[in-house]
Formats: structure tokens, sequence, C-alpha cells
């Protein structure tokens, strides 16, 4: 019997593959697609899964930089810049790298360290028995696995199959169009590399630009083609039937604008997408007996803001060592259930704030006086601080013992000058597993009996005011320097009894 199946080699599957298998378990991941789709989804990663990334020893490969990731300057909150130079603690950071990079980028990862990969392997029905999950497939075999889970996207077989309900709702009063363009030299602003749109002006890059008849974005890329995207509220309904193409994009550019510019498909495959309405809804389970959601079969929202990657991401890295520690027999009781208890807050919290950008730029005189408003108040940098720690997910709390301030929170990049000189907590994270930083050299022998489970670093701590941390295998503080007790209590709360 196979440990652990995951439905979708998607980026979520890939990611919780790549878990499992460093904490010990190799999964096998079943995608129905016979070979990568290539299809350009989301065009980068944003918010604090680039530092996740970094502490995997991924943020190189994909970014080419031999250097850490450092926060972007700017975003948007809606169709509001947002000033990230006023902050103290910029949380906020960008890898534009599009998805298929992405995937592959995994995928290699995977391969590396021995994942099972089956492209071609649809899932049409499964059974649950107390042990395990018979799963089908459309080829006529089946297989079973002590646990299945779901990471196969908004309109998840596995959610389906599982019976678990999908409520939410659809807004329909929308039409968003994206793809990917070309423009002449002459149409790009040498200093900004804003749009030129003749008759309208320049359309500044990586913000929502609005106007009195819609929203327009304009991401331009190093070495690859921009995306051009609008966003209107028609009259009428579209013709959802009828395939976009380019002319389509054009047409509501200059409705948009009130100007024409000629745009071209560029070279080799592109992104050609029409959405209507925005759809937002999270399961009314992540957990039913052996089988469990991950990413977008486990909650969708509008894509405003980027943020689906950095929660689907993050979903994975805290269920991998949950279910690592499930399947290897030493999880403290209720340790997998608290995948769901942690994770289901943090993507009602992205609904919350994808719902808010949405109305925002939404039409209508009283959303006119909320968007006056709402600039007023991001004039003040404590505004822009909460907001941009929404968006990068830098404000996540998990339940932890209040006494203990640091615990529940994400570890900083805290770096140890130990014996062999200076590491970065990312560099001290590839392998996935808990680690207890100690600058006093009293808590090791505490720690001792986890040896197997939990590593030991000594060393002065730079970049934390704790004289030591115990951080969970996904980044996040167990617990910050105390008596000995409560480090002992933090240790069979987390990573089980001692051996």
């Amino acid at each position: 019997m196979i440990d652990v199946a995951i439905v979708g080699a998607g980026p979520n599957g890939l990611m919780l593959a790549c878990e499992l298998a460093l904490a010990g378990v190799h999964p096998v991941v079943l995608e129905r697609h016979a070979a990568p789709t290539g299809e350009a989804r989301a065009n980068g990663l944003v918010g604090q899964v680039v530092r996740l990334l970094d502490r995997r020893g991924l943020y190189a490969r994909l970014s080419g930089e031999s250097t850490p990731p450092v926060p972007q300057p700017a975003f948007t909150f809606g169709a509001f810049p947002l000033d990230l130079t006023v902050l103290t603690e910029n949380p906020h950071y960008v890898l534009g790298v599009p998805q298929a990079q992405l995937e592959a980028a995994l995928a290699a990862r995977a391969v590396e360290l021995g994942v099972d990969l089956r492209r071609g392997h649809e899932v049409i029905d499964l059974r649950q028995r107390p042990d395990g999950v018979e799963v089908d497939l459309a080829d006529g075999t089946q297989l079973s696995c002590r646990f299945l889970v779901g990471a196969d996207g908004g309109r998840s077989a596995v959610r389906r199959l599982a019976g678990i309900d999908f409520p939410g709702v659809t807004n329909d009063r929308s039409i968003s169009r994206t793809a990917t363009v070309t423009v002449s030299a002459s149409s790009v602003d040498p200093q900004t590399g804003g749009l030129r749109v003749p008759g309208y002006g320049v359309v500044p890059p990586f913000q929502h630009t609005r106007t009195a008849r819609g929203l327009i974005a304009w991401a331009p890329f190093p070495g690859r083609p921009a995306i051009l995207s609008t966003t209107e509220w028609p009259d009428t309904p579209t013709d959802d039937e009828t395939p976009m193409n380019l002319a389509e994009l054009r047409a509501s550019v200059a409705r948009v604008l009130g100007a024409d510019i000629p745009l071209d498909a560029p070279d080799g495959p592109g992104l050609l997408r029409r959405l209507t309405g925005r759809n937002t809804r999270i399961a009314a389970r992540y957990r039913v007996g052996r089988v469990l959601l991950v990413g977008d079969a486990a909650h969708v929202h509008p894509a405003i803001g980027g943020p689906g990657l950095n929660l689907g991401l993050q979903d994975a890295v805290n269920l991998g060592w949950k279910l690592a520690a499930t399947v290897r027999g030493w999880a403290p009781q209720g340790l997998l259930d608290t995948y769901e208890t942690e994770r289901r807050p943090v993507a009602e919290r992205v609904v919350m704030s994808t719902q808010a950008q949405s109305a925002l730029i939404g039409p209508g005189e009283e959303i006119t006086g909320l968007r006056e408003l709402f600039a007023e108040l991001l004039r003040k940098p404590e505004v822009t601080g909460h907001i941009a720690a929404l968006m990068s997910g830098a404000d996540i709390h998990y339940p932890a013992d209040p006494a203990d301030p640091l615990a529940g929170r994400c570890a900083p990049d805290v770096i140890v000058h130990g014996d062999h000189g200076p590491m970065r907590l990312a560099e001290l994270t590839h392998t996935a597993r808990p680690l207890l930083l100690d600058s006093t050299g009293a808590y090791a022998e505490v720690a001792a009996p986890w040896r197997d489970r939990v590593d030991v670093v000594t060393g002065h701590l730079e970049g934390t005011t704790a004289a030591a941390l115990l951080v969970r295998p996904d980044c996040f503080i167990a617990w910050s320097a105390g008596d000995v007790d409560t480090l002992r209590a933090s240790l069979a709360h987390h990573f089980g009894s001692a051996r």
C-alpha cells in the first residue's frame, strides 16, 4: 500500500510531495494530463511564500540569484498604489516567475527527492476504508494508499468524490480579460516601463489603473512577453462559449481607456483568458477521514493581488510535516487536525482581502466615496503596514501559548553565528526538519530525546531578541526561550513523545 497519493501535479501538489519526501515519506503524484500543459496561469509569487521558497533552497533555482530575496518597494491593493518604502519592516516579497516555470522546478526537485510522478493518470472514483483509501483510475487500474490528498484545483475531483461541500458565492457582474502580448518599442515609456496609449497617456506598470469605464493592468517582464489585463462591468452578458482572442482584448482596452493600441501575440504559447465573475468558495472541511484537500481544491477566490500561490504553497508546507509525522507514527494526538484549524482562518483572510479589493475597483458613486476615504487612510504608514501584512501573509498567527509572544509567528530571518561561521535560517531549513536554535547552550540537553526528529544548532542568534527558538518544519515558531519545562512540553506537543 502506498503511504500517500497526491492527485494533481500543479505547484501545490508538487510542493507537498517535496515536503513529504524530505520528511522520509515518498508519495505518488497522480496527474491526469499526460504532459505539463504549459498553461500560463499565475504570473509570479507574491508574499511570504517567496521567503519560504528561499528556506527550501528553491528561490535561487527560480530567480537565478545567489543573494536572498529583498522586499518589494511598491505594490497595489485593488487599484491603490502602496508605497512600501515608508515601512520600517517591509514584509512584501515578489518573485516574477510564470507558473509553468515554477511547476517545472518543483517537478524536477520532486524527482530528485525520489517522488513517483505519474502523468496521464486520472482519478475517477475513491472509497475510504478504516486503514486507507482505494482509488480507481480512468485506465481501469486501481491503487491503495493510507492517505489521499486532493491538490487538483478548484474543480477538484477528489473533493467531489469525497463528498465535501464547496459553499460560497459567484459574483457574475464583471468580466476580466488577460493575455500575454507584445507591443512596439515606441509604446513603452523608457523611464517607467509604462504602456504609452495615444489619446490617453501612460498606464503605469505593475498596478491596477482605474478609469470611469473599468480597470487595466500592464505587467512588463524582462526577457518574456508582457501581460495585459482589463476588467469591465458590462450591461449585457458576454458569450463565454466563444474562445477569447487578442482582438477582443484590444477592443476591451479601447473601451476602458477610450483609446486604441495595437497588440500582437507573442512568439510561442501564450495566455488568452476570459473570466466572467468572481468565484469565492471554501471547502466545508479540509479533511474527511483519510482524504485531505490542499490549495485551490480547498479554496478559491478572486486572483486580484496574486495571493493564490502564497496561500496554496503554504497550505502544502503546513500539511507536509504533519502528514509525514502521522504516516511515520510519531505524530502527537490531533496533530493532523491542526492543518485545518491553522490554515482555514488564513484562507478566510485571503477571501476577505480579495473581496475588499474587488469592491474597491467596482463601479458606482458609493464605491467612489469609499475609494476616496480609503485613499486618505493609506496616507498613514500604519495602515499601509497593516495592508502589506495582510496581503503578504505576514500577519499569520497560529494558535499558541499566549504567554509566549513569538510562538505561532513565522520565524524571522535569523542568522546563527556558530563554530562554522554565520548561517542564515534559510540555509538551515533546506531539510525541512524541526530546529532548536540555542544561543545559550542550556537547552540542547532537553531536546536530546527528540534527536531523531529535531536538529539542534547552537550559536549567537542575530535577528531576534530571543535567546532560543524552537522552529517547526514550516518555519513557524513553536517556542521561544523560557524554562526547560515549557520547552519539553512544546517538543512533545508538536513532535510527539520522546524516544
